[in-house]
This record gives C-alpha cells, sequence and structure tokens, in this order.
C-alpha cells in the first residue's frame, strides 16, 4: 500500500461504508490536516505569516487554508492532462466560497443540538483502523508520523458525523416524493404489481353423471344437501368428506392445498371469498362436475411487487488531496484489465484495495432490489450483462468498479420495495436540494472578510 493510498484512508471518510442515501460524508472536505480550531490558528505561532481572510459566525478561514484549496484545485487539474492553470481571482473566489460554505454548514450543525458521544467516536477511530488493516496504536502512530495531532483526528471525525446527520435531517426534510413519482420510477424499473391471493380450500365434492335425468340429479343434490346439513351441524369437514366426497383429495379431509386464486376456478374463488378461514360456505356450488361443499382452510395475502433483483460487488476509491478522481479511475481501469486478463480476481483486489466496508467480502453488496443504491452507481449496474465488468464509474462516494454476479426475478414486499424507490428519489433530488439549502444558510451567516495584514 503506498503512502498516498494510507493518507487518502486515514484523511478521507472512511465512515462512509454504505452505498445508499445517507452515506455522504465523501463530499463534506472537511480534513483534519486542512484546518486547526479557530482559536489555534489566531494564537499558534506555527501560524506565523499565516492571516484570518475570512470570519464565518463563529469560525475562521485563513490564508493558508485557501493557499491549500486552490494548489489542490491545480493538482487535480494537472493529473487530467497538461501544466497546472494558473492562478485566477476567478479560482481565489471559488475556492474561499467553498470553504465559508463549509464552516456556515459546520456551525450551523455545531447549533443544532444534535451531539456525537465519545463511544460514537471511539467506534469511528476503529472502523478507520480497520480499513487500513491496522491496530488503534498503529492508527496514532501513523497519524503521528503524518503530522496529525490524534485529538484532532477525533474531532474532525466527530465534526464529519455531526454535519452528515444535521444534512441528512435538513435536507430530507425539503426532498418530497410523491406516490405518483414512486409508480413511474418503479414502472421504469420493471418493477410489476403481483396483486393475488394464495387459498387453500377443502371441498366435498358429489358427483353428478353427464346426461343425467331429473331423478338421478335430485339424489345427487340431495346428498350433497346431506352432507352439507352434517358439517353445518357440527360434524368434521375432513370425517363428512372422507365418507361422502368422491374427490381425490378426500384422504386429506378433502383439501386442494394452498393454492394461487389465479390457479383455481374462478366458481371456487367467488364461492369463499367472503368467508374467514375456518368457515364453510352455507350455500351449494354447483359446477359441471357435479356439486360442492366448500370451506375455506387458509388465506395467505401474496400481494408484493415482482422485480429484477441483482447481485454486484464493487470496488470503491475515495477521492482525496492525494488520490484525484482521474488517478483513482485510472487504478480502476488497471483492476479492470487485471481481472479480465485473469491475472487477478475481482474479490481478491476487492479485499486489497476497496474502501468500502464490503471489501472484506470481496465487495459483494448481496442481493438488492431497484432503488438500493445511488442513480449512478444503480444507472451503470443496470447496464450490465451477468458476468461484466463496469468502466470507473463516479458517484459522490467516489469511483467504483462494478461487476454483476448473478440476477433473478424475484416478489418482494410491497412496502419494502416502495421504500427503497422512494429512496433512490430522493437521492436524486438531494443533490439539488443541498445546494438550495447551503445557500440559505449561506445568506443567513454572518461573514466578515477581512484584508491581508500590513506589512510593517
Amino acid at each position: 500500500m503506498t503512502d498516498s493510498m494510507l493518507r487518502l484512508r486515514l484523511l478521507g471518510t472512511a465512515l462512509a461504508l454504505g452505498l445508499g442515501v445517507g452515506s455522504s460524508l465523501a463530499q463534506l472536505q472537511i480534513r483534519s490536516a486542512d484546518r486547526a480550531p479557530a482559536a489555534t490558528q489566531q494564537q499558534d505561532p506555527g501560524y506565523a505569516g499565516d492571516y484570518i481572510i475570512a470570519v464565518v459566525n463563529s469560525e475562521v478561514v485563513t490564508a493558508g487554508e485557501l493557499d491549500q484549496r486552490i494548489e489542490r484545485a491545480r493538482a487535480a487539474a494537472a493529473a487530467r492532462g497538461g501544466a497546472a492553470p494558473p492562478i485566477t481571482e476567478q479560482m481565489r473566489q471559488q475556492a474561499l466560497e467553498a470553504l465559508i460554505e463549509e464552516r456556515v454548514v459546520m456551525t450551523y450543525a455545531r447549533e443544532s443540538g444534535m451531539r456525537v458521544d465519545d463511544v460514537e467516536i471511539d467506534r469511528a477511530v476503529q472502523s478507520v483502523a480497520a480499513q487500513n488493516q491496522m491496530t488503534l496504536d498503529q492508527l496514532r502512530e501513523r497519524l503521528r508520523i503524518e503530522g496529525i495531532d490524534f485529538a484532532r483526528f477525533r474531532d474532525n471525525l466527530r465534526d464529519q458525523i455531526l454535519m452528515e446527520r444535521v444534512r441528512e435531517r435538513e435536507v430530507g426534510q425539503r426532498t418530497r416524493i410523491l406516490d405518483t413519482e414512486i409508480d413511474k420510477y418503479l414502472a421504469d424499473n420493471n418493477a410489476v404489481a403481483a396483486r393475488d391471493l394464495e387459498l387453500n380450500i377443502a371441498q366435498i365434492l358429489i358427483p353428478l353423471p353427464e346426461g343425467a335425468n331429473e331423478a338421478v340429479q335430485a339424489e345427487v343434490k340431495a346428498r350433497a344437501e346431506k352432507a352439507l346439513a352434517r358439517v353445518q351441524g357440527g360434524e368434521d369437514f375432513a370425517v363428512v368428506a372422507a365418507e361422502m366426497s368422491d374427490d381425490g383429495n378426500r384422504a386429506r379431509g378433502g383439501e386442494i392445498g394452498l393454492r394461487a386464486a389465479s390457479r383455481l376456478p374462478d366458481v371456487f374463488v367467488e364461492q369463499v371469498r367472503t368467508l374467514e378461514p375456518g368457515q364453510v360456505s352455507p350455500t351449494l356450488l354447483r359446477s359441471g362436475a357435479g356439486w360442492h361443499v366448500l370451506k375455506l382452510v387458509e388465506r395467505r395475502d401474496t400481494t408484493g411487487i415482482r422485480v429484477t433483483q441483482t447481485r454486484p460487488r464493487h470496488i470503491l476509491l475515495r477521492p482525496s488531496p492525494q488520490l484525484s478522481v482521474e488517478v483513482a479511475s485510472q487504478r480502476l481501469a488497471d483492476m479492470r484489465s487485471q481481472i479480465e486478463r485473469g491475472s487477478a480476481t475481482f474479490p481478491d483486489l476487492a479485499r486489497r484495495y476497496s474502501e468500502d466496508g464490503s471489501a472484506a467480502q470481496g465487495g459483494d453488496l448481496g442481493w438488492v432490489s431497484p432503488g438500493a443504491f445511488v442513480p449512478e452507481f444503480e444507472e451503470a449496474m443496470n447496464r450490465l450483462s451477468v458476468g461484466g465488468l463496469s468502466m470507473p464509474v463516479r458517484t459522490r462516494f467516489g469511483v467504483h468498479l462494478i461487476e454483476v454476479v448473478e440476477r433473478r426475478e424475484s416478489t418482494v414486499d410491497a412496502k419494502q420495495v416502495r421504500e427503497q424507490a422512494r429512496n433512490a428519489l430522493r437521492a436524486q433530488k438531494f443533490e439539488q436540494a443541498y445546494l438550495e439549502w447551503v445557500k440559505e444558510l449561506r445568506s443567513r451567516a454572518y461573514v466578515e472578510m477581512r484584508d491581508p495584514p500590513q506589512a510593517s
């Protein structure tokens, strides 16, 4: 593992282990190496030569931070090919505005009343250590080598968790999803409602010979009425069926067995439609086979949604100041080539390099229904055939290499699938709602711009 990869894992948001809505810590771009607390920036002699260029609510932005942000942007641009672009006033203003917006969100999160306790931070630190295959002592030592104070590292994790929670709460309230939108999403994703009942019906069949005269017809009906009367009088249905029914199921008390209503005669389904399990129809049923006494043994509602489920796996790399999106994409493209050549397997590469919680399982994400992932990931996954490998796919969480292991048709609980669809639609609307929320916070925030100190 290279130093740059290790630094990525230490300073990146290793807590965002999932792909679903609510795991967008990677977007926040608050790094423990980027800044110290406000008081330190104003008083620590180590900041000699630096100065405050903006005060945002109770936070500060320093010239040193702005320079770091600009250099990261130039390095990322250079990684795409060519020389680093010159520093322009527009570049400085964009970088400064990004830092101000981060401070606005942070101060709002701290004033929101939400708290992240030390137990949660302990778990987060352990998660970072585990992601890097380190013990806690080894993590502390590596942070020391990198020049990162452990207490600041913990505070940074606390800030990221707090910001994410507030962000999800506030933006989530702004992303209203209509039922009609869910219906359209499911239709577009080939999710078909499978509304059916399963019924177990028991019958006593008194057959009527074809072409029977009136006398025979009357005799057969009388036998059927006698059977119904015995059951209504309290005799066990199974006993009467075994004695009087001329049906192949009479040894089982006349039970046909649990079947989908669509596979049963319509006249049977209609006859027992209003019955509760255990009840006998109060009237006889006439069919082409003869007279029937019907009992509803069991009713099972199988209302659900038939969907195409996918079992994918992925390798996730998270961009950072030390690993640009372009470099991460190239690394994943190289891994893709190794897999196609047969010189490496997907699970082995995922276990070695993936920065997602699924790494230990070789990147396996299990069986998922439509709406389980953010749109960019899901769209790329859906385009793949079984066994297919994607090109590197960028989402808010990083860059992914995706493989589809299996697919299947399945009927799943309608409520669960609709909730997944709701989450997918919320993810589609989330970014715009987030930008609007930040814009509102920015308009209400106290922002004081400061001039550079005059040379003495």
